[in-house]
C-alpha cells in the first residue's frame, strides 16, 4: 500500500457513503410526499398513481443501494485484494505473446464482470419490474439477450481492444493522443453504425404506417428542417412497458424511433410534441456540444493515464505489481468512475440546461400545452416521481422534475 492506496480507499468511501446518503434522503423525502398529489398536477394524476411512482422509486433506491455496496466491495476485490492480479497470472501462464495476453486479459475481465452482474439485472428485471407491472421479459429473451451481448463483446470488443493495445506499445511517449484520436473515431463509427447494424439485433424495427400521424411527424420535420432516414417503430413492448422516443444515427443515417408503448400512451399532439422536444436537441446542437465535451473529457483522462500508466504507484497502489499496457486500461477503468464522481453536479446542470432549451424549442415549432400533457401523461406511465428530492434530483437527474419543466413552459407561454 501507498499513498496512492489511500488517496483511492478515501475516494472510494466518501463516494459511497454520498451514494448511500442521497438515496436514503430520496427516499424518505419521496415517503413524506407520498400522501398527497402536488397541487400542480392534482386535477390531471390520481392519488394511485402517484402513490405507486412514489414506491416504485423508493423499491428502486433500496435496489440500488444494494448495487452501490457490492459494486465497491467488487472493485476493492479486484484492486486490493487480488482479483486482477490473479486474472492476469492466469493468461500470463498460457505463454501467448504480449499483445494476445492483454486482449484475452481485458475480454475476459469484461465477461467476467458481465456474469456477475446477472443475478442483479435478473432481480431487476423479474423481480421488481414485475411488481410493478413493466416487465415484459421471458427468460429466454432476458438469456438471449446476454448471449448477444458477450458475443457482440467478443467480435467488436477484440479487435478494438487490439488496436488499443497496439498504439499504446508502437506510437511512444504520446500514445495517449493517438489512442484519443482513434476512440473518436470508432465513436463516431459505432454512432452511424449502431440503428443500422446493432439495434436490430436486439429489437424489431417497423416504418411508421399510421397514415395520418406520419403525415404530422413528416409536417414537424419540413418546418424545422430537419431530414432522416426513416421514421420506426420499436417493439419496446417485447420487454418493458416503460415509453420512450429517440434519435439516434449520425449524418444521413438519423432515425427517429418510438417505442410502441409511447404510441399507445399518447394522442398525436403529445407525439408531435415530444418529438418537437428531441428535435430541439438537434436544433441546438446539444448533441454535438455533447461530444465535444465527452472529448475533452476522454482527452484529459487519457492524459492521466498516459502519466500515471508509467509509474510503480499506480499499479502497487491498487493491488498488482505487473505493469503492462493491458492491466493500465483495465485499472483506469475501474478507478476512474471513483474519482469522476465528483463532476456529477455540473454534469447535470449542462444536461439540464440543454432539456430547458429543447422544450423551448418544441414550444416554439408545435404547443406548449401538448408537451405539458405529454410530459405529465408519461410520468405516470413510467411511474416517475412527481416529487423527487431537490437536492438529490440536482446531482443525478439529467431532466429537470416535472414540477420545474412544466412551470418552465408554462412561464414561457405567459
Amino acid at each position: 500500500m501507498n499513498d496512492f492506496t489511500w488517496i483511492f480507499l478515501a475516494a472510494l468511501g466518501l463516494m459511497t457513503g454520498i451514494e448511500l446518503w442521497l438515496s436514503l434522503r430520496q427516499g424518505r423525502y419521496v415517503q413524506s410526499h407520498r400522501g398527497n398529489v402536488p397541487d400542480a398536477f392534482s386535477s390531471q394524476v390520481e392519488l394511485s398513481a402517484h402513490q405507486k411512482a412514489a414506491d416504485y422509486t423508493v423499491a428502486k433506491g433500496k435496489l440500488n443501494r444494494v448495487e452501490n455496496v457490492l459494486g465497491a466491495l467488487l472493485l476493492l476485490i479486484w484492486t486490493l485484494a487480488g482479483g486482477l492480479a490473479l486474472l492476469s497470472d492466469i493468461w500470463q501462464s498460457m505463454g501467448w505473446s504480449d499483445m494476445m495476453t492483454g486482449v484475452g486479459f481485458i475480454l475476459s475481465f469484461f465477461i467476467i464482470g458481465t456474469l456477475i452482474e446477472l443475478p442483479l439485472s435478473w432481480y431487476k428485471t423479474f423481480v421488481l419490474e414485475q411488481r410493478f407491472g413493466f416487465n415484459r421479459n421471458t427468460l429466454p429473451l432476458f438469456l438471449s439477450d446476454v448471449v448477444k451481448e458477450t458475443l457482440l463483446m467478443v467480435i467488436i470488443g477484440a479487435p478494438l481492444i487490439w488496436g488499443a493495445l497496439w498504439l499504446m506499445e508502437g506510437t511512444g511517449e504520446y500514445w495517449w493522443l493517438y489512442l484519443w484520436g482513434a476512440l473518436m473515431g470508432v465513436s463516431l463509427l459505432m454512432m452511424w453504425a449502431y440503428p443500422a447494424f446493432i439495434s436490430p439485433l436486439f429489437n424489431k424495427f417497423t416504418p411508421l404506417e399510421d397514415v395520418k400521424l406520419k403525415e404530422r411527424v413528416e409536417g414537424l420535420l419540413a418546418r424545422c428542417g430537419f431530414k432522416s432516414q426513416g421514421i420506426y417503430v420499436m417493439d419496446g413492448s417485447r420487454r418493458s412497458g416503460h415509453g420512450n422516443a429517440y434519435f439516434t444515427g449520425l449524418g444521413n443515417n438519423k432515425r427517429i424511433v418510438f417505442f410502441d408503448t409511447l404510441l399507445n400512451t399518447l394522442n398525436e399532439d403529445q407525439i408531435e410534441a415530444v418529438l418537437a422536444h428531441e428535435l430541439g436537441h438537434f436544433r441546438r446542437k446539444h448533441v454535438v456540444k455533447n461530444m465535444g465535451v465527452m472529448a475533452l473529457l476522454s482527452l484529459i483522462g487519457l492524459a492521466v493515464l498516459g502519466w500515471a500508466s508509467a509509474e510503480s504507484w499506480f499499479y502497487t497502489g491498487l493491488g498488482v505489481t505487473t505493469q503492462s499496457n493491458a492491466m493500465a486500461l483495465v485499472l483506469f477503468m475501474l478507478v476512474i468512475p471513483v474519482f469522476s464522481f465528483f463532476l456529477h453536479p455540473m454534469m447535470t446542470a449542462l444536461s439540464r440546461k440543454y432539456e430547458f432549451e429543447a422544450d423551448d424549442y418544441a414550444a416554439s415549432v408545435s404547443s406548449s400545452e401538448h408537451l405539458i400533457q405529454a410530459l405529465v401523461a408519461l410520468y405516470q406511465e413510467n411511474a416517475s416521481t412527481l416529487t423527487p428530492d431537490p437536492l438529490v434530483s440536482s446531482i443525478y437527474d439529467s431532466h429537470p422534475p416535472a414540477s420545474l419543466r412544466i412551470a418552465h413552459l408554462q412561464a414561457g407561454r405567459a
